[in-house]
């Protein structure tokens, strides 16, 4: 079990976006990666204002969590700002 943070949300929370972030990039092999997990870290990232290499090691790969951020904003059309309006309480 991992630590919770401020940032993180319920899953029915994640339920709401997850569609579109999963529709956000197509892909034809499934995925490795939970998309929640990855969620978490980039709200853990944006709250905290770490690094990216910064992330507790409990969340995926920094790299993962790079690449997912980027297809997001760029596939939703938010910046950080909006990441931070929308999502971090």
């Amino acid at each position: 079990m991992r630590e919770t943070y401020p940032s993180d949300i319920t899953r029915e929370q994640f339920t709401l976006v997850s569609q579109d972030l999963e529709n956000a990039n197509k892909t034809a092999r499934p995925r490795k990666i939970d998309l929640h997990e990855v969620f978490y870290a980039i709200l853990y990232l944006l709250k905290n204002a770490c690094t990216w290499r910064a992330l507790p090691h409990h969340f995926p790969d920094y790299r993962h969590v790079y690449y997912y951020y980027k297809v997001w904003t760029k596939g939703l059309s938010l910046n950080r700002t909006e990441w931070l309006k929308y999502w971090i309480c």
